[in-house]
């Protein structure tokens, strides 16, 4: 049994382990519950001291929306808004910086509706610092994410400038992006889900969407400060009740995803129920997030994170390290020792932030920050180290070697490894043979093939589209 309590003799049977090891020269004999292969020598950091992976599939919860735009429609007819929005009122639409699935056709769907009711729609980025807290900039994320003027059929009106709508009870003002305070209404859509640094009844959603998205840079910035002195529940309640009461809020769109990153459920909210409807989507969101297979692990391995796959760049949620940087707190799982970040993604656009939550990068991630945007982000949600980098090496060879030696004494061979697309992906992954037995009886994982060595390159690298061959296990045992 390693340090950690993961059990390092569920191995893999005599035969794979002999046809794995048969590709790697120079090892010594050893044996485990009475099964005798090969291993390398102890103590030598070489490529193939690390352990031998196989590919699973994990088996989530997946209920799914098959005609999304349908859907919104049908959810917001139910709020009979055409009693509210009168011919030719602006209505503006937020829509925030996370990769949310389907999000350019929700928000095209919640523009054609407003359009049925002859209102004149627009679409406001909402989303605190991001984008370099820059109008072009969050405007360009937008568009990244396919939400363009052409496709929605709507002006996106993007700026910086907030009104201040009036002091909170606790005693700071209350921001509101202009365009959205000048417009006759305001519809809310965000994506309901456990937020990567706070814990409470409401979390990620449209309470937080009217605090942090539609507060823009000045209101994120004040809104976090207070929440240092007081709680995140205290003050998203207390502004989001000022929001509601002045900033003519007039229906909500509430997403919820499943574990595979599809829409799963759509629901128009009335606006005097976002708080207590909210609450009750959370506790869904939280049953269909996705996790890792296996409550502890010595090194994950993550191919990239982003600001449109988590607002920490990676879920804590799904790596365990929501309320401690670098390890999981007392009742927290997973317990992850130590991360390795390899790559940023494309539409992060160089905003690094959560970077700090991993012990270990490549250098590439490194040279691809926009230091500026992350710090800017970080600094503005009131997580410093999220913006710190941590030590990094030019090649997955290096920083997985150097990973190992933190890990305590446990055997490379016999650690246990997980590796993983990102923490939206995480259906497909690869594992360590650590993992073996405990796999082959899992009811939620299947087993996609035998164990086989890390495929690094002569570059000592991993290729950076493995995980996405679904199903293909490259390099298998044969």
């Amino acid at each position: 049994m390693s340090a950690d309590g993961i059990v390092c003799n569920l191995l893999p049977t005599s035969s794979a382990v002999k046809k794995a090891s048969a590709q790697l020269p120079g090892l010594h004999s050893t044996c485990h519950n009475g099964v005798s292969f090969d291993l390398p020598p102890r103590g030598t950091q070489s490529m193939a001291d690390l352990p031998l992976v196989f590919r699973a599939r994990q088996h989530f919860q997946d209920p799914c929306i098959e005609d999304v735009a349908a859907e919104v429609e049908a959810q917001l007819s139910r709020l009979a808004l055409g009693d509210v929005i009168k011919p030719g009122q602006s209505v503006a639409i937020s829509a925030g910086s996370r990769g949310i699935a389907n999000i350019p056709i929700i928000i095209k769907a919640i523009v054609d509706h407003v359009k049925r009711l002859q209102g004149e729609p627009f679409v406001v980025p909402a989303m605190g610092s991001h984008g370099g807290g820059e109008a072009d900039g969050q405007k360009k994320i937008l568009e990244s994410y396919g939400i363009t003027e052409e496709f929605c059929g709507c002006p996106i009106r993007a700026t910086m400038e907030t009104v201040i709508v009036c002091d909170a009870t606790e005693g700071f003002p209350v921001h509101f992006d202009q365009f959205a305070f000048e417009a006759d209404h305001v519809v809310v859509c965000g994506r309901v889900k456990p937020h990567t640094n706070f814990a409470g009844d409401i979390e990620s959603g449209l309470m937080k969407m009217m605090l942090i998205g539609l507060g823009k840079h000045n209101g994120a910035r004040i809104y976090h400060r207070a929440i240092q002195d007081y709680s995140f529940g205290q003050i998203v309640r207390s502004v989001a009740r000022e929001v509601l009461a002045k900033c003519r809020i007039v229906a909500g769109l509430a997403i919820v995803e499943n574990a595979l990153d599809e829409t799963a459920l759509l629901e128009a909210v009335a606006p005097a129920d976002f708080e207590e409807r909210e609450k009750e989507l959370l506790v869904l969101a939280k049953q269909w997030i996705p996790k890792l297979p296996f409550p502890k692990t010595d090194v994950l391995i993550i191919d990239e994170i982003g600001k449109n796959i988590s607002g920490s760049g990676m879920d804590t949620n799904v790596v365990g390290r929501k309320f401690l940087d670098h390890r999981a707190a007392e009742d927290e799982f997973p317990k992850v020792k130590q991360i390795c970040v390899r790559g940023l993604t494309e539409k992060t656009h160089g905003n690094a932030a959560g970077i700090g939550l991993a012990e270990f990068c490549r250098s590439r991630v490194i040279h691809g920050m926009d230091v500026y945007a992350t710090r800017t982000n970080c600094l503005t949600g009131g997580h410093a180290t999220g913006a710190m980098p941590p030590l990094d090496y030019e090649t997955d060879r290096d920083m997985l070697e150097h990973a190992y030696q933190v890990v305590g004494l446990v055997d490379p061979e016999e650690s246990g490894l997980l590796w993983i697309r990102n923490t939206l992906e995480v259906t497909e992954l690869e594992c360590s043979v650590a993992y073996w037995d405990r796999a082959q009886g899992a009811e939620n994982l299947e087993v996609l093939s035998e164990p086989r060595p890390l495929p690094l390159g002569d570059d000592g690298n991993l290729p950076d589209d493995f995980l996405l061959a679904h199903g293909a296990p490259v390099a298998e045992v044969g």
